[in-house]
């Protein structure tokens, strides 16, 4: 894949979600974009509907294969990894169910370009907000969770949780995908703290973070659990490290 900015969408049983958003991203007409799809051997057929995709969409979709589910973090990990390798300059995180607007893309890549490291499709930013279907105790976690983790860390953004992010390919190897410990959604919180460490710029553009449109949640109480250790894991890893 030659084209400058790679939309990673990792997968587990989405075989309804990524035809859909695939095809709205697609429908963008984003010059230089393509997407790859990472695929940890979903049972309801998903991987074989990414490969039509592909043939469909020669030089522009591509698939990765995982014979083991074993956490959003290093699906990510291989993915992104694999989209710097081919020659991506921005690689972009993105899930298949719709929680992630494909609209914000534009803005997201023009952040980018005028300077930004990292962009966040931020929900908590100004102009940013939550779909009205989120109960109001998922509302509180999700802000108590980005409260507990800017308190023990210290990371420069008002969504540090967001699981919507862009990183130009300068910021992937400030930070160093291998060091990455996480498996995860905590994932997100570490790649972010070591950008802030390693003095990348982060910019917040805002969305509106959408409800699964269908399938199931993938978060474990495993993975909160993860969650929740790992800031003061981070912290005291890197304690008395400086920027740059």
């Amino acid at each position: 894949m030659t084209t400058n900015t790679v939309v990673v969408i990792p997968t587990y049983n989405e075989v309804e979600n990524l035809p859909r958003i695939v095809q709205e991203i697609l429908n963008l007409e984003i010059e230089d974009l393509g997407i790859l799809v990472v695929d940890d051997g979903s049972p309801d057929g998903t991987g074989e509907v990414a490969d039509k995709l592909a043939e469909e969409h020669p030089g522009v979709i591509s698939v990765m294969h995982r014979t083991t589910k074993d956490g959003l973090g290093r699906a990510y990990r291989a993915g992104m990894g694999k989209a710097v390798a081919d020659g991506a300059d921005l690689v972009v995180q993105m899930d298949a169910d719709f929680s992630h607007p494909p609209t914000a893309l534009r803005d997201m890549i023009e952040a980018a370009r005028n300077g930004a490291g990292v962009v966040i499709g931020s929900r908590y930013t100004s102009g940013g907000s939550l779909d009205e279907a989120w109960a109001a105790h998922r509302r509180l976690l999700s802000k108590w969770a980005n409260f507990y983790v800017k308190t023990i860390l210290s990371v420069p953004a008002a969504d540090v949780t967001a699981g919507y992010n862009l990183w130009s390919k300068e910021a992937l190897a400030a930070v160093g995908l291998e060091r990455i410990e996480s498996n995860g959604y905590s994932f997100q919180v570490e790649m972010k703290y070591l950008a802030a460490k390693a003095g990348v710029r982060i910019v917040e553009v805002p969305i509106r973070f959408g409800q699964r449109a269908s399938g199931e949640s993938k978060m474990s109480i495993n993975t909160q659990l993860e969650s929740a250790w790992m800031p003061w894991r981070l912290r005291a890893k890197h304690r008395g490290s400086e920027k740059g």
